[in-house]
């Protein structure tokens, strides 16, 4: 090779190497382009989960709330009704009672409720100038006050007292139900539940035996209920109502009307009837 390009070569070469050489990189968009692009979170879905959420928790804020005022309201009654059944009938203002219930961290919007809706509107409360009471069906205030409501029944034909409503309106019950001994009767209802009456001892006497056999040959198996109070109006005499359990009368279902209904075809020239002849079976021979 000619020594002057073997020279030339290697100044060349030289050259090349003392001359810093820049790699060019690729853009930042072309770079971008090749990674995952993160997906966009819909802002109306977003928005409206977190509404429904939002509503979700509102709804079951409102149904505690309600919840915990009748909650309040049904501990308010029964503690009135324990308070009465134990002697003590006087009236108590609200914030007594909220102060012996325990329910002094109410809201003032419930206390609110109290006053003008739920209490005023309870049957079994009463108010009085400001005051809150118990309010039974029987407002009992002793044993001779029992002996005279069971015997207004037994004279007007009412039948008995629930003991139930004897206990809820008469203070102390047990002892003066105790008291009364025979005076009065007790029933047990197909419901176990028990009814007072008024022991009329005025009305035991001794029946002659012939009037009991006569009495008992009566046969009333096969009579309803229904039938002898039915007779019972007739001849003038009432019957005790409500002593007991009300019967549910059985839904009657509608029976299937068997086989299929017979097609009715409309009849045409009958004023005709009379002038035309039938020609079925052929034609009829000349008169």
């Amino acid at each position: 090779m000619d020594p002057a390009l073997v020279r030339e070569r290697e100044l060349f070469q030289k050259r090349a190497l003392s001359t810093p050489a820049v790699e060019k990189r690729p853009a930042a968009s072309e770079s971008g382009s090749h990674k995952k692009k993160k997906p966009k979170v819909d802002k109306e879905s977003s928005s409206g989960s977190k509404n429904s959420s939002e509503s979700a928790n509102g709804s079951i804020n409102s149904k505690a709330s309600a919840g915990y005022k009748f909650g309040c309201l049904a501990k308010i009654v029964n503690y009135m009704k324990t308070r009465h059944q134990n002697g003590d009938t006087h009236f108590l203002t609200l914030d007594e009672i909220l102060d012996e219930t325990k329910l002094l961290d109410i809201s003032l919007k419930q206390k609110q409720w109290l006053m003008t809706e739920a209490l005023v509107n309870n049957p079994k409360i009463e108010v009085r100038d400001g005051t809150y009471g118990f309010k039974p069906k029987y407002n009992l205030k002793d044993k001779k006050a029992l002996l005279r409501l069971l015997d207004k029944h037994d004279q007007l034909g009412l039948g008995g007292v629930l003991l139930d409503d004897v206990e809820e309106g008469l203070p102390n019950s047990a002892k003066a139900i105790k008291a009364l001994g025979d005076q009065i009767v007790f029933v047990t209802r197909p419901d176990k539940k028990k009814i007072l009456f008024y022991n009329d001892k005025h009305c035991q006497f001794v029946v002659d035996e012939e009037f009991q056999k006569l009495w008992r040959s009566v046969p009333v198996d096969s009579i309803d209920e229904e039938k002898i109070e039915e007779y019972l109006k007739k001849q003038g005499i009432s019957s005790m109502q409500e002593t007991g359990p009300k019967k549910v009368m059985p839904v009657q279902k509608r029976k299937k009307q068997s086989g299929q209904r017979k097609r009715q075809f409309k009849t045409h020239n009958n004023h005709l009837a009379g002038v035309l002849e039938d020609y079925t079976d052929g034609v009829p021979a000349k008169k």
